[in-house]
Parts: structure tokens; C-alpha cells; sequence
């Protein structure tokens, strides 16, 4: 879904997201699929408030610099402590062991995976990471393109190709798509 950031940066649904991510208090999600949901739409709120707070830019990561690039920029409070989106990333969710989240958190680029139109939630989060992941995979221009006797992946699985061990990239493209008869 493509976002109408000049739109966002003045909707005040937006705030009051933030604000609710804000105000959770971490140790009352109890289960990992509770922790997971609030951590996927914690990360996608923030990106979009990040982009819409630097509202006209080309990409994400016009809203930092070389120095200093756009990930490790506080983009929020998690139980009162100041975030980056490499924060919820790396250091919560990726320890969280769950590969799909990669085609659920969205860095507010085109080559990206989709932004859903719903929240995450915990009750239906393995229906939801399981409908993005075909979603994203299903793309030939962002996820898996096959071109002839060629196979091309998104950057995903190079960046990240250790979250999709023991079994590797391809086992786990293979699972949502014939690899060998496409």
C-alpha cells in the first residue's frame, strides 16, 4: 500500500498511534505472539511518523545523514526509553527468532513489503505474517523474480540471511513458492 505521507504528517491518527505505543507498558504483554505484534506496529508507526515529520523527502533515508544514518535516530519511547528503528529491530525483534517479520516491518521504501491496512495482532498474527510473507514473495518486483534459469531475491535475504537459518533463504522462500518450476 503506497501512503499519502503529506496526508499523514497532518492526521491525527497518527499521534494518537504513537501516542499508544508510547504509553504500553512492555511487561504487561505476556505472550511471544503479543510481544511480536506490538514490536511489528511499534516499528511500522515509527517509520511512518519519521517520514511524515520530514515530509517532502525521497526516501527514509534523507532524514538522516552519513553521519549519522536514519536508523539510529530516537524515533520514540518503548517504556519511557528513547527507540531507533534499529533498536526495535536488531536488539528486539530479530532475537525474537520469527524470519516472516521481515516482510511485516516496512522501512518506508517502495522496495519494501507493503504496509498492511490493520495493525498486527496477536490473536491472528501467524494468519497475518504468513498472508504477508506470500504477499511479499508473490511480488516479482520486490520480493522473488524469476527470470528464466535466474532467480533473483530482495536484499532481504542477503542483509538478513542468518534469521532464515538452520534451513537457509532458499528452504524458506520454498516453502511459499516452487522454486524449480515457476
Amino acid at each position: 500500500m503506497l501512503v499519502d505521507y503529506e496526508q499523514l504528517a497532518s492526521d491525527p491518527d497518527l499521534a494518537k498511534s504513537v501516542s499508544l505505543i508510547e504509553q504500553q507498558n512492555t511487561d504487561q504483554l505476556r505472550t511471544p505472539e503479543q510481544r511480536l505484534a506490538f514490536y511489528i506496529n511499534a516499528y511500522n508507526i515509527f517509520a511512518l511518523q519519521l517520514v511524515a515529520e520530514n515530509w517532502p523527502i525521497d526516501s527514509i533515508k534523507d532524514a538522516g545523514n552519513w553521519w549519522r544514518p536514519v536508523w539510529y535516530h530516537n524515533v520514540g519511547k518503548i517504556d519511557g526509553e528513547a527507540v531507533s528503528l534499529d533498536d526495535i529491530e536488531h536488539e528486539i525483534l530479530r532475537p525474537m527468532g520469527e524470519p516472516r517479520i521481515h516482510m511485516a516491518i516496512v522501512c518506508a521504501s517502495v522496495s519494501c513489503p507493503d504496509l498492511r491496512r490493520e495493525a498486527f495482532r496477536a490473536d491472528i498474527l501467524d494468519r497475518q505474517l504468513e498472508e504477508q510473507t506470500r504477499q511479499f514473495l508473490g511480488n516479482e518486483q520486490k520480493g522473488v523474480k524469476n527470470a528464466g534459469r535466474t532467480w533473483h531475491v530482495s536484499k532481504i535475504f542477503d542483509w538478513f540471511d542468518k534469521d532464515f537459518e538452520p534451513a537457509g533463504v532458499a528452504a524458506f522462500i520454498g516453502q511459499y513458492r516452487n522454486l524449480s518450476d515457476d
